[in-house]
């Protein structure tokens, strides 16, 4: 009645056979498989029992106790009766059972045998249960020496043993991998699966593996695990038997070996001849990791690469973001055999998330769960760092909270990957939150946690907090670092503060530091905003003789000073010159120069830098083609903009919703509202994202067409769509007005706008100019700028041609004038069209008041002509008509106005006279 109550209240099938052998049922444990499998190793978390025959000492059994229970009731009783010796371990979640202990670290006698609880075993090994058991010590001094049996064998050296590991034997060769993992799941979460497969033909595998339990108890998992020692699986009976320690003790014994003869001995020729070629391999990678090449011819000299030296090539190819090597050296990995593990997949996810496809990234994580491999707290801070640089905090959080669920152990990395991806974006409120959240968790922050908080507080040129950051981490002992500096001078040189960035460059130089190229870059950026190109590349020479190699970051930078300076072929012999240097032009360097010659009106050099560009290796990225069609839609080559679109199709790149957009803004431009509402559908139907620049389109098209009516049915549409009209559509609609000379119309948008409280800034004051100018109240255009005035908003170029352009058509020459005079007073310079408005104002009145403009017509073209500004033939046939008004004979300003008009004018005069 004793054992079956014992049973019954554990039913655990050991306990059975435990209790048979206690009471005399067993000759010997190795006739029981499940007690021949091997306990785990003695831990203070896990009370146990154990036994030993007095009259043969033929077995010993070592039987696991839940931490939660303690010792059954009885079980202690029945020792007693029986000729055994039992020994409690008291450990944590232990009960004391009645009669048997009543000092949990005391000593149970029976005969003349002594089994003491702790600290008194006499041993030559490193003071294991397992050493005391074989070598016992009576009271007599008779030392008594037990012989291991196999199962005494796995627990002589529990720290070999690694915690978890099971060996599962006699699988069937056409088992997968998802297969075991669905099996083996149930005894608790597996942290890695280990199927060995045939060399020759890795779709079968060896009949054996490895079963590596994780969670809060891999040792209880991997011991529930091995219960099923023997049960049918597939047809076959598996093998299933705890670690036993073999591999790490043939690894301590190479170490020992390794360290008594001074250097490392190899089992054979052949192992010295692969750890040499591995070796080179290494160091290849670590000195020259940026030659893909040389790398991988060091990888193919190394005769079966293990799964190290595969994720070492994985890792360059991730490094460098080329996703597609990584994933195929990943399955060649797979394919000779080799099983990854969660180090091998995390190598790889990092080359998903250098790439940006943050896609593929998710997919490769779904491929490791199904695996049977949980990710670790690597994978999750990838994964969030992956979305941190896209700016996606909606993913970056989901993952944290993920991972939070989970119940992994949380530290600074992830914390600083979370506050990255919302610093990036602007959101420091939730960015303070979670550094909050770290003080509360006892993480501490670390110099990477406050750069990045100081790199998001100068990217919102928040001055007041990104200096109190700094002196903050110096007042904690955090010792400061290049890029500490880096975020003050970015900061500044955002604020337009060149003069505080070099005053900060001079502080960092007398502590030591020396500028990176990140701080070059900066300063270079910081010159470029100011559109100060001399002084950038001025920057750019110091950077090169002090000796700091720039990188391909620092190169676009200067090409877009030379692009917004129109210095185009400065631009150009720049990309040549960082093609000389070594350095490969990004999808960012061809656009920018893409962009530079459409700004300029020169698609052809637009094109042909495309051409250039595939040429390169360097496919066109979707911003490549938009910065394209952009540069056509503005020179009113629209149809051939439509073609892009193919193109984009053809290599690989689906138009998205800024591609129709841009179209939709070609036919604005020429009034042609139906197909900018064919393609305003077309967005709708491809289910893409309507968005305000969408409606913006919309809405110009309707202007440029004079249908304001339809304007305003399209607003009450964006209202329904949940858009808000914004200082962009009420400068659109304003527009649309100002071209109908609706003085009132135009009054009553500015209204609407106070109204909302939305800032009237200087595009929308000269809009309304616009609109007083078309409906020739000058002296309302004139009360508007005195008005900006008084606001301190200060007029621009196209404030002042708006302006001339009025004087012109209500025929006030001389107002023009004195505007364009205060222009250049202002310290404006005038550009082609001022030039182009005056010159056509005062040539129209020339006729009838030569006198008053002769001398104003001939100061403006010798400026127009220093300049180098050439009319097209539409303008020079205009000019040439209002010349011969003004003069029956061509005579002074006759020639002083033709030296603008364009090359081609003479042989355009022939072919008309003939």
């Amino acid at each position: 009645g004793r054992v079956g109550a014992f049973a019954f209240s554990w039913r655990r099938r050991w306990w059975w056979l435990a209790m048979a052998d206690f009471c005399g049922l067993a000759h010997s444990i190795h006739l029981f498989p499940s007690i021949s499998n091997g306990p785990p190793p003695l831990a203070s978390s896990s009370p146990c029992f154990v036994t030993t025959r007095s009259s043969t000492r033929e077995a010993v059994h070592l039987i696991r106790v839940c931490a939660r229970g303690g010792i059954p009731d009885g079980a202690s009783d029945m020792c007693e009766k029986e000729e055994d010796v039992a020994a409690c371990v008291s450990g944590q979640g232990f009960t004391q059972s009645s009669g048997m202990l009543t000092n949990p670290l005391g000593c149970y006698k029976q005969k003349d045998l002594t089994l003491p609880l702790s600290g008194s075993w006499e041993s030559s090994g490193n003071g294991t249960l397992a050493d005391g058991l074989a070598d016992v010590v009576d009271e007599t001094g008779r030392r008594d020496r037990f012989e291991l049996s196999p199962l005494e064998s796995c627990i002589a050296h529990p720290a070999e043993r690694e915690p978890g590991k099971i060996f599962v034997g006699n699988l069937p060769p056409w088992v997968t991998k998802r297969e075991i993992v669905e099996y083996f799941r149930q005894f608790g979460p597996l942290r890695e699966l280990i199927l060995i497969k045939e060399h020759d033909d890795p779709e079968k595998n060896k009949g054996f593996c490895f079963v590596i339990y994780g969670g809060p108890d891999p040792v209880g998992s991997a011991f529930l695990a091995a219960e099923v020692d023997g049960v049918e699986f597939h047809g076959n009976t598996l093998t299933v038997k705890l670690d036993n320690g073999r591999r790490l003790r043939r690894r301590a014994d190479e170490r020992t070996v390794w360290v008594e003869a001074g250097k490392r001995c190899y089992r054979s020729k052949w192992h010295l001849e692969r750890d040499r070629a591995a070796q080179n391999f290494r160091r290849i990678l670590e000195n020259n990791p940026s030659n893909k090449q040389k790398v991988l011819n060091a990888f193919n000299r190394i005769e079966k690469p293990n799964r190290q030296d595969f994720c070492l090539l994985v890792g360059c190819y991730a490094k460098h973001g080329d996703k597609h090597k990584a994933r195929s050296t990943f399955e060649s990995m797979c394919a000779v055999g080799i099983e990854p593990n969660a180090f091998a997949y995390n190598t790889l996810l990092h080359g998903y998330a250098n790439a940006r496809d943050m896609r593929a990234a998710i997919a490769c994580v779904n491929d490791m769960t199904g695996e049977g491999i949980e990710p670790t707290i690597a994978t999750y801070a990838i994964l969030i760092s992956g979305f941190a640089r896209d700016g996606n905090n909606d993913a970056a959080e989901h993952w944290f909270q993920e991972l939070k669920m989970k119940g992994l152990t949380l530290n600074a990395v992830v914390y600083n990957s979370v506050i990255h991806a919302y610093c990036k974006t602007g959101d420091l409120k939730r960015a303070e939150a979670l550094l909050s959240e770290m003080e509360d968790y006892g993480i501490e922050a670390n110099i990477v946690t406050f750069e990045t908080m100081m790199d998001g507080y100068a990217n919102i040129q928040d001055e007041t907090k990104c200096i109190g950051l700094f002196q903050k981490l110096q007042e904690i002992g955090l010792s400061t670092t290049v890029r500490s500096f880096g975020c003050l001078i970015k900061l500044y040189t955002k604020l337009g503060n060149i003069t505080r960035a070099m005053d900060v460059v001079k502080e960092m130089n007398t502590k030591g530091f020396s500028q990176s190229k990140q701080t070059y870059t900066m300063l270079i950026g910081g010159y470029v905003q100011k559109e100060d190109s001399a002084s950038a590349f001025a920057i750019f020479e110091d950077m090169m003789k002090a000796g700091v190699k720039p990188d391909v970051v620092t190169y676009n930078v200067l090409i877009h000073a030379f692009c917004k300076c129109k210095q185009m072929d400065r631009a150009v012999r720049l990309l040549h010159q960082m093609e000389k240097d070594g350095f490969k032009p990004n999808p960012q360097t061809f656009t920018t120069i893409i962009n530079g010659f459409a700004k300029i009106g020169d698609m052809k050099m637009a094109l042909l830098t495309v051409h250039n560009m595939k040429k390169a290796g360097c496919p066109p990225s979707r911003a490549t083609y938009h910065v394209l069609m952009h540069g056509l839609v503005h020179e009113g080559q629209v149809e051939k903009a439509v073609t892009i679109i193919d193109q984009m199709v053809t290599a690989g790149i689906s138009p998205n919703e800024r591609s129709f957009t841009i179209l939709m803004e070609g036919y604005a431009r020429v009034g042609d509202v139906g197909t900018a509402f064919e393609y305003f559908k077309r967005i709708k139907e491809e289910s893409l994202k309507v968005d305000i620049f969408s409606y913006g389109a919309l809405l110009k098209a309707c202007c440029k067409a004079g249908r304001m009516q339809s304007a305003l049915a399209v607003t009450r549409e964006m209202n329904l769509a949940g858009f808000q009209r914004n200082a962009y559509i009420y400068n659109i609609l304003l527009d649309g007005w100002a071209q109908r000379g609706d003085v009132w119309e135009a009054s009553d948008i500015m209204n609407q706008m106070l109204g909302e409280g939305i800032a009237l800034d200087i595009h929308i004051y000269t809009s309304f100019i616009n609109a007083c100018c078309k409906a020739g109240d000058m002296q309302k255009a004139m009360d508007t700028m005195h008005k900006m005035a008084r606001e301190g908003i200060t007029p621009n170029i196209r404030t002042y041609t708006t302006l001339i352009h009025g004087w012109s058509l209500a025929s006030y020459p001389e107002k023009a004038i004195e505007c364009f005079k205060e222009m250049k007073a202002a310290g404006l310079k005038p550009d082609g069209a001022v030039y182009h408005c005056l010159m056509s104002s005062l040539l129209s009145v020339a006729a009838t008041a030569r006198d008053a403009v002769y001398a104003s017509i001939l100061q403006v073209a010798v400026e127009m002509r220093v300049q180098g500004i050439c009319v097209d033939l539409g303008t020079a046939r205009h000019w040439e008509s209002l010349l011969e008004k003004a003069e029956q004979q061509p005579g002074e300003l006759t020639t002083a106005v033709s030296e603008l008009f364009p090359l081609n004018w003479v042989d355009q005069c022939r072919k008309k006279e003939i």
